[in-house]
């Protein structure tokens, strides 16, 4: 009998907890398999400060952000691509 009440309280807490944080899971999950299998599928913008596309990229592959030093870097077909300013959008499907 006692394990049926722990069961069940694990249940609940597991499905309170997933329903609370469910699209903050989805994005760790997401993570954490791009991190495994190298990258997601995406296509990469690079534009200018006026909005014009200087270069396209599309591809499976893990973008890496410097943060403060406004560096973005990634390696796709074997070349390693380094971005430093500009503007970088990037969508995954």
């Amino acid at each position: 009998m006692k394990k049926i009440i722990i069961i069940i309280i694990s249940i609940i807490c597991l499905l309170s907890v997933s329903s609370c944080a469910c699209e903050s899971l989805k994005r760790d999950i997401k993570s954490i398999s791009s991190d495994f299998s190298g990258g997601l599928n995406r296509t990469l913008v690079l534009m200018d400060y006026e909005g014009d596309t200087l270069k396209t990229w599309t591809g499976r592959f893990d973008i890496r952000d410097s943060g403060a030093d406004n560096q973005v870097f990634f390696d796709l077909n074997g070349k390693r691509v380094w971005i430093q300013g500009g503007i970088v959008v990037s969508e995954e499907y």
